[in-house]
């Protein structure tokens, strides 16, 4: 004969056992998924962490873009007054030069503030309404040759565009009404 309180046992043993077994595995079920949603809102905090960075790049980068258009406005700064007295005396010490040799020197040196000798000169003849009539575009180089020729410059700058090197790329002259 079996003893009764020994399989009573016994069956309470397995019993325990297949519990602790079914309750381990949904122990560690819960741990992954502790540890799954954990990670994920790490992930989810880098991922705005790194949205932030990116913004904040962005927005130094368009602050950086918008200075360089800037700059580069300044540099294409339409009727600059130091440029534009410059250019001018260099125009009428070319008119009130004493020799051909001193007026071509002097067309040489102003040569050095122009892009190329082939600038254009735009000459102003008449303005209505905003609308500007120009006479027929010239290059610097025959603008200043024919200053020299005509020994007179009644011409004034209106307008003076640069490039980024600081080179006048276009001039815009406007006679006198």
């Amino acid at each position: 004969m079996k003893n009764p309180g020994k399989s009573s046992t016994l069956a309470l043993l397995v019993v325990m056992l297949i519990l602790s077994a079914f309750g381990c595995q949904s122990k560690k079920k819960a741990m992954e998924a502790s540890y799954l949603a954990g990670e994920k809102a790490r992930m989810e905090q880098e991922a705005a962490a790194q949205k932030e960075r990116d913004a904040e790049s962005a927005r130094k980068e368009a602050e950086a873009e918008a200075q360089r258009k800037a700059e580069a406005a300044r540099a294409n700064e339409p009727a600059d007054a130091a440029i534009n007295t410059r250019v001018n005396n260099y125009f009428e010490a070319t008119a009130q030069a004493s020799t051909v040799a001193a007026a071509n020197a002097t067309i040489a040196d102003a040569l050095t503030l122009f892009a190329s000798p082939e600038t254009p000169v735009l000459i102003v003849i008449s303005e209505e309404g905003g609308q500007k009539d120009y006479d027929r575009p010239t290059t610097i180089r025959d603008y200043l040759n024919y200053i020299k020729d005509q020994k007179k410059n009644s011409n004034r700058i209106s307008n003076v565009k640069m490039d980024s090197a600081g080179k006048i790329t276009e001039v815009e002259v406007r006679k006198p009404l």
